[in-house]
């Protein structure tokens, strides 16, 4: 049976701990996009799908704080995207936490209702070929630390959780990811407001 979409019942960690070497260092999250940070833009993007947001960083907690309160990775330097969801389940107060990467300026509207419509009974569901749009049930936070430790990949923990995953093909524009000076320059180019 599928439940009811509640918006309460959902944490949203947004990833932004990588270490953006396509962006020589700088970090992605900050970098301006038409005008204003591209946290911010993530933030206007998801601020209807939950009642609690935060922040998955490594550096510049200070500046992130600015926008949502931060979750700062347990273990200083760059591990990966399981370390910030890790830390993210282990800090989560609510049934769910949805994951989304700091890269994606405008994820779906729906992301959190189509994932959660499709969570029970699963521990986990997964945007189908884009792992770090996922929503996990708060009890795996052990299971996110033990597979950190082991230094898998977050696909890989996924499928050892039993994720399922769901189709989103027709929102695939919606899951562009910046990495590259280019990258922001062409998203601005397209989004002229």
């Amino acid at each position: 049976m599928v439940s009811a979409f509640d918006p309460a019942e959902i944490t949203v960690a947004i990833l932004a701990g990588g270490a953006a070497t396509r962006l020589g260092g700088r970090d992605k999250g900050l970098e301006p996009l038409c005008g204003k940070a591209l946290i911010a833009h993530v933030l206007d993007a998801l601020r209807e799908q939950a009642d609690i947001i935060v922040i998955c960083a490594n550096r510049n907690m200070d500046r992130y704080a600015a926008f949502a309160p931060v979750c700062a990775d347990a273990t200083a330097g760059f591990h990966g995207p399981l370390a910030g969801i890790a830390t993210a389940l282990q800090a989560c107060r609510t049934d769910w936490l949805l994951t989304v990467p700091v890269d994606c300026p405008r994820p779906p509207g729906d992301l959190a209702a189509r994932l959660r419509a499709h969570a029970d009974p699963a521990p986990a569901c997964v945007v189908r070929a884009e792992p770090l749009f996922a929503l996990y049930r708060r009890e795996l936070a052990a299971e996110a630390a033990a597979a950190l430790a082991r230094d898998e990949p977050v696909w890989r923990w996924q499928q050892q959780i039993g994720a399922i995953e769901v189709d989103f093909s027709d929102a695939h524009e919606d899951f562009v990811n910046l990495n590259t000076p280019e990258d922001f320059q062409r998203w601005e180019a397209n989004h002229r407001d």
